[in-house]
């Protein structure tokens, strides 16, 4: 991305590609590369395992009500070797693999929810840091949600057409028993829904499992990241969110101050939220050096409506939020989460290619002409 020459001694920002489970091949490595990507965040969670209504060449959205998929194998963690081989395929491809995107809701569920398993899914959680520290795999993200990324649809809302994903309204319906994170984690539950919890209860569940991760992820040198709420609405499905506007990452990172208790920024979803300022929370967290890694999107409106956009239309200023990171010499990976699909045979691909082409100018007019010192 240049020379840097307009701030010499700083690392610049690093290009990434998020990639689904089922997209971690030779193929979407080489697709990586040749689109400027010098990292990758990979999930292992498969959201499309036995699911129907989710297009598996783009983000899982179901319908207003509709559970992603299945949540895996309960009894299978995440082992060091598949971990390891992983790393390597990845480093082979010339990639660096940044980190590991959520965990399956099989593994944790009863940590969100509180239940009888508890203890064994925190040692699960416990056991996957290690694993990863062994493997050298820096960051875990997670999202500490009971109802997840639920309530979005999909339509040719998109500039041209083009498919993309949004919200048109609250979503109050209960959860169903058996389904957390919007994921079906068992089949066989009692009829009926999650029973609601306080605001202040859900607060006290994350706090437990920082408490109790957050030593375990120093000493094995990860960082945990949290996504804020994605759609970000105080209540969605009868539950409360804790992440929901821009102050509330503060409050996360309080809970237990600590260097591997970290945020996965997402700049879309907090372009969603209903208060502050995006650009002053950005400016927030980077100055404290609490972002593991950076989702980059564009969205129009905010919840309950509002719709994703291409990377170089809506609401957001994409140069001024690069602007403020290299100000505060953020030096992780951006990638983009998701965008709209285009009209072609690799749908995915090409929006992904779209937006991956906008980042890599954008990075190389911040990096090599001085913009940005100066937040406008």
């Amino acid at each position: 991305m240049g020379n840097h020459k307009g701030c010499p001694y700083q690392k610049p920002m690093k290009l990434g590609l998020g990639l689904y489970r089922h997209m971690l091949t030779r193929e979407n490595y080489a697709f990586a590369r040749q689109a400027g990507c010098t990292h990758v965040v990979i999930h292992l969670v498969d959201y499309f395992n036995q699911a129907s209504a989710n297009p598996r060449d783009n983000q899982p959205t179901g319908g207003k009500l509709e559970p992603w998929g299945e949540a895996g194998n309960p009894e299978r963690l995440w082992s060091l070797e598949e971990l390891r081989r992983i790393r390597r395929e990845i480093e082979d491809a010339g990639l660096v693999l940044a980190a590991i995107e959520n965990l399956d809701p099989a593994h944790w569920h009863d940590v969100l929810l509180d239940g009888p398993e508890r203890a064994r899914h925190i040692e699960n959680v416990k056991t996957i840091v290690r694993r990863m520290g062994e493997a050298g795999i820096p960051i875990l993200g997670y999202n500490f949600s009971l109802a997840g990324v639920s309530g979005r649809v999909s339509g040719p809302t998109g500039r041209g057409g083009a498919i993309s994903v949004g919200m048109d309204g609250p979503v109050d319906e209960p959860i169903p028993n058996g389904v957390v994170w919007n994921m079906v984690y068992d089949r066989a539950a009692p009829s009926g829904t999650v029973s609601p919890v306080t605001s202040d209860e859900l607060w006290r569940r994350l706090q437990r499992f920082l408490e109790e991760v957050i030593p375990v992820a120093e000493q094995a040198g990860v960082r945990l990241a949290a996504h804020p709420d994605d759609p970000p609405l105080p209540t969605l499905r009868g539950q409360p969110r804790l992440v929901y506007q821009p102050y509330l990452y503060q409050r996360l990172l309080d809970l237990v101050p600590s260097q591997s208790n970290a945020l996965e920024l997402c700049v879309g979803t907090l372009a969603e939220m209903t208060e502050g300022n995006i650009y002053e929370a950005i400016d927030q967290y980077s100055r404290q050096g609490k972002i593991a890694y950076l989702h980059l999107r564009n969205v129009a409106g905010k919840v309950p409506h509002y719709r994703e956009t291409f990377i170089d239309e809506g609401d957001v200023d994409m140069i001024r939020v690069l602007s403020i990171l290299k100000r505060n010499a953020f030096e992780g990976v951006i990638i983009p989460d998701h965008t709209p699909q285009m009209s072609c045979a690799a749908p995915w691909h090409a929006g992904m290619a779209h937006t991956l082409g906008y980042m890599l100018g954008a990075l190389a007019r911040i990096q090599d002409s001085g913009f940005g010192i100066q937040d406008k």
